[in-house]
Parts: structure tokens; sequence; C-alpha cells
């Protein structure tokens, strides 16, 4: 079966005046339909620049990105990046915040807008579509924001430490929620996170890189008793402090 997303051989250099930095070296994953792939490791290793480079917004210096079997410059599919703030407009109301990507591509039409209220709906969210973002808690404006990736009805979704911004408690309560929702939407999914513990508690593969320049130190799979727990569920399975401590241990290796 042909993945959803496929990293083959990628490297990737910054240049400036001062010279060369190599970011990435040979990196090679995939990730199948529905699946959750989490990616850690050192600060400054590159994996951020990694998001980037599998959606688009810098080229590659040596290697390929596939969606579906489709060089990423040749392929259609919608990709979705959700970031660390939530980047919602104050000025907006959360509905129009949440439809800010259909209007900017030309989608405000019915079907669309149906599909967004029923989002919202689904999510919890609407009695608060015509509030504005300092009416609502940090977690239920992420959630507001992945409306807004969600409407777009990407293939796959690219994280990049969405939860960072948030104090400890509602940052455990929203991975769950958000998590979930990623799952039961059966999106293709890619996580950044500094957090071993969110990794280990969202993930289905956890992709270990080194420091810089970012190499695949490992890949190691996440498996637990019960395949449909929540990540709060996860974190309370006895095979969680093992995973952790085996990500933890290559890491420092």
């Amino acid at each position: 079966m042909t993945p959803k997303l496929e990293v083959s051989a990628l490297s990737y250099s910054y240049h400036t005046m001062d010279g060369e930095t190599q970011a990435l070296s040979n990196i090679s994953f995939t990730a199948d339909t529905g699946e959750f792939i989490a990616i850690v490791g050192p600060s400054g290793c590159g994996k951020s620049t990694l998001l980037s480079l599998i959606s688009g917004l810098l080229a590659p210096d040596e290697g390929t990105v596939r969606i579906d079997g489709i060089p990423l410059s040749e392929s259609r599919c919608n990709i979705g990046y959700m970031l660390q703030k939530d980047h919602l407009f104050e000025w907006r109301t959360i509905f129009s915040n949440a439809s800010l990507g259909l209007e900017i591509q030309h989608k405000l039409d019915k079907n669309h807008l149906e599909k967004l209220h029923t989002l919202m709906e689904t999510y919890g969210l609407k009695q608060f579509e015509e509030s504005r973002p300092s009416e609502l808690s940090g977690g239920m404006r992420q959630r507001a924001a992945l409306i807004r990736t969600l409407a777009l009805e990407p293939d796959l979704l690219l994280l990049d430490e969405p939860f960072s911004a948030l104090d400890y408690q509602t940052r455990l309560s929203v991975c769950d929620d958000i998590s979930t929702i990623i799952r039961n939407s059966k999106k293709t999914a890619v996580l950044i996170t500094h957090d071993l513990s969110e990794a280990v508690s969202a993930a289905d593969r956890i992709v270990i890189l080194t420091r810089r320049p970012g190499r695949i130190k490992a890949i190691l799979p996440i498996s637990f008793s019960k395949p449909d727990l929540s990540p709060l569920e996860r974190r309370n399975d006895p095979a969680f402090t093992s995973y952790f401590n085996e990500v933890w241990k290559i890491l420092q290796n």
C-alpha cells in the first residue's frame, strides 16, 4: 500500500554570509493514512525545518517528499499546518476566524459553511461562534485554530508544537482533546514536540532525531494494550513509563 507521506533521503542546509549550516541529513520515514507520527529531538536539530520541507515552504537540497506516491511539487494534496500559537484575530469572531482559510481560498460557499458549522458543533464551539478570541480559554482557542485547519479538509496535518504556549494542565487536556479529534477524523498527522510524554501519549510511531545536523537515530513504534486509548488514558497505562524511558535512553545515547 502506498503511504500517505513518504520522506526519502531528505537533506537541507541554511546559507548565510557566514557560511553553510546543515540542518538535516538523510531523513527518511513514511506515514500511512490515518497514522499519527511524532518527531522529537534536541533543540536545534531541525524538527521545524523538517515540517517546512514536508509542507513545501522550503525546498530540500537533496531527497524527495511524496504524498500518495506523487512528488510534493506535483501533488494536489491539501496540507494543514498548525502552529505554536493560535493566531486568532481579536477583531474577528470565532466563526470568522475559523472560516479565514476558506475565505482566503474563495470557498465561502454554502456547502463549506455548513460543514464549518458542523465542525463547530461537533467540537464544542457552537455556542461561541459569535464570541471574540479573548473570551475563550487557551484550550478553546487552540480548538478553534484546529477547526480552521480542518475546515480546509486537509489530507495531511502538520503540527508544530501546537500545545507549547499553554500551561501544563491545559496542555494535557488540549493534547488529549485535539489528538482525539485528529484520530476520529482519520487524518494523517505529523507532530513536532519537545515533550516526550506528549509524543508517547499521542503517537503511533516516534521518530527520534540526533543533534544538528538532524539524522534519524531511531523510529519507535508505540502500541498499547487497547488501541483506542486517548492520550490521557495512555498516560495511566503501565506501558507508558517504559516507552518514555526508552525514548529518553535513545536520546541520551
